[in-house]
């Protein structure tokens, strides 16, 4: 039968117990076991609950391992070891920089060199791709699975989830329908649903473009902060309605509005980089700070919204040759980059210099 949950199904479960605090348990094929809980939502009661079982360690990124002066003996990751008189806002510090002005002495601090971190890696993929802070608090036990079954927990093995958490979710088209827009009456909105319960990301055409010559197209990543509420701390929203103005005039284009908020780390932690931002940091720093890379976000879902259209070259709208890299890779022909230079103020000149030497934008 296949009522019960794949591992496509299982990953959506374990994320959705990470974002409410619910632990989860992950194991690997040598028989190794943790519970693992997102360090943002854990409660009290639910860490003495853990610390009852063991020593537990917050698993940490190396980026904020880096900021923490916390050795990664992991590489990617640390293993920072929970002092047993650690409290809540303990563990909440160590995963949260918001207090790290403030409070800047938080060590010194153990971290663990022995012994597997897969599990510990899994763990924190799971809470990047359920947008909250990139730490968790794990601790070993035995036996997952019976421990899951007894608790009613999900259960997440290593092998069957590595690879899903490693590449991007198949995306299938749900809907489309005729949108009339300001700049164009001839709109079509296009809504692709993720396979792994992720969020949906939309296809805005406009006109009827050719498919055997190159359309003029722009991936847009979402930004509620600019694009609905006229911040002035970034470009986006003038990006956003530029090329839609330029796809008007030309009577063709495709823009593709992608649900990977602030470089892919989620509305909440956008607002905590700002939070930093607002410390001295500039926006690359802030994302280190808090655990995250330069730019999260996944340019490849782009290309294959492009495909599933019937695009195969495009014109493509971006000052960010990233974008370009991408779609030459996956099989997209860029023939043409279009420069899409608005929307500077007085508030962003140092972000959009952070773009251009840091992320090689070209401003």
């Amino acid at each position: 039968m296949s009522l019960a949950p794949d591992i496509t199904e299982l990953l959506a479960r374990a994320r959705a117990d990470l974002r409410m605090g619910v632990p989860v348990a992950l194991t690997d094929d040598s028989g190794y076991s943790v519970l693992a809980v997102s360090a943002e939502t854990l409660s009290p009661q639910r860490l003495a609950d853990l610390k009852a079982l063991g020593t537990p360690v917050v698993a940490i990124t190396g980026r904020r391992a880096e900021t923490l002066k916390a050795r990664a003996y992991d590489g990617d990751l640390a293993r920072v070891v929970v002092p047993a008189d650690a409290d809540i806002t303990w563990v909440q510090a160590v995963a949260d920089p918001s207090d790290d002005l403030s409070a800047p002495m938080k060590g010194p601090l153990m971290t663990e060199r022995q012994g597997n971190a897969n599990l510990h890696r899994i763990a924190i993929a799971l809470a990047k791709s359920a947008r909250i802070l990139p730490a968790a608090v794990v601790v070993s036990i035995e036996d997952g699975r019976s421990f899951a079954a007894t608790h009613g927990l999900t259960c997440i093995d290593h092998t069957r989830a590595a690879p899903h958490l490693a590449d991007r979710s198949a995306l299938h088209e749900v809907v489309a329908a005729r949108l009339p827009m300001e700049v164009s009456e001839a709109g079509r909105l296009h809504v692709f649903r993720p396979e792994d319960g992720g969020e949906e990301h939309y296809a805005v055409e406009i006109g009827r473009p050719d498919r055997d010559k190159p359309v003029l197209a722009r991936l847009h990543s979402a930004c509620f902060t600019g694009d609905l509420m006229g911040s002035l701390k970034c470009d986006c929203g003038p990006q956003l309605r530029g090329a839609l103005a330029q796809m008007g005039s030309e009577g063709a284009g495709v823009l593709l509005y992608l649900n990977q908020e602030g470089r892919g780390i989620g509305l909440a932690n956008k607002m905590r980089a700002y939070f930093l931002q607002d410390q001295g940091f500039d926006t690359v720093e802030a994302n280190h700070r808090l655990g995250f890379e330069d730019d999260e976000r996944d340019f490849r879902l782009g290309s294959d919204i492009l495909k599933s259209l019937g695009f195969n070259s495009v014109r493509l709208l971006t000052n960010n040759p990233a974008k370009i890299a991408m779609m030459e890779r996956t099989g997209i022909a860029v023939t043409e980059r279009v420069p899409l230079k608005v929307g500077e103020t007085a508030h962003n000149r140092g972000y959009l210099a952070t773009k251009a030497t840091k992320s090689g934008h070209l401003l």
